[in-house]
C-alpha cells in the first residue's frame, strides 16, 4: 500500500472532522466533539494558525490524520504537542499510525523542538502498546487538568 503524507488544506477539514468524530466514538465520547469545520478552518488557516494537520492518503482518500501544535515549556523551551493521531477504523493495523507518528517526529526535529508530548488513555491498550515501541516515557505521575469553556466563562 502506498501512503502519501501531506499537510492539510482548508478543503480537507470536513473529512478531518469526520475522522475526529470517529475517534470520539472509539473513545466512548460520541457527543463530546463540539468543534466545527468553520472553527477548524479559522483556527488552522486564519491569520494566526494554532494547529497543524498532516494527512495520510491512500488511493486519494484520507485514511489518517495527525493534529499537532507548538507548545512551550518554561523548563525546556519549544516543544511539539501531538493532540491526536487518528486512523480510520478500516485501515488500522496497516502501519499508517507509525508513518504519521514518525512524520510528526520529523516535524518536531524541523522546528527544533526540545520535546514531543502526547497523551494516551489508560485503557487504550493498542495505543499504549504502539507507543511502547518508541523510547518514550509514559508518565503516570502527572495529573491532567482542564477548565471547560463554560467553567472559564463562569470564572470571569
Amino acid at each position: 500500500m502506498n501512503i502519501q503524507i501531506r499537510r492539510a488544506v482548508k478543503e480537507d477539514m470536513p473529512q478531518v472532522l469526520d475522522l475526529i468524530r470517529e475517534l470520539a466514538i472509539y473513545e466512548k465520547e460520541p457527543d463530546a466533539v463540539t468543534n466545527t469545520v468553520d472553527d477548524m478552518i479559522n483556527d488552522g488557516f486564519g491569520s494566526n494558525p494554532v494547529f497543524f494537520c498532516d494527512l495520510a492518503i491512500a488511493d486519494n482518500t484520507i485514511v489518517g490524520i495527525a493534529v499537532w501544535y507548538i507548545k512551550y515549556s518554561t523548563w525546556k523551551g519549544k516543544g511539539v504537542y501531538l493532540d491526536d493521531i487518528v486512523i480510520t477504523e478500516s485501515m488500522r493495523g496497516k502501519g499508517i499510525g507509525k508513518i504519521l507518528f514518525d512524520h510528526v517526529i520529523q516535524e518536531a526535529v524541523k522546528v527544533n523542538a526540545k520535546q514531543l508530548h502526547w497523551q494516551v488513555l489508560n485503557w487504550n491498550e493498542p495505543a499504549i502498546h504502539f507507543y511502547k515501541k518508541y523510547p518514550a516515557e509514559l508518565d503516570v505521575e502527572w495529573i491532567n487538568c482542564k477548565l471547560t469553556e463554560e467553567q472559564l466563562v463562569k470564572l470571569q
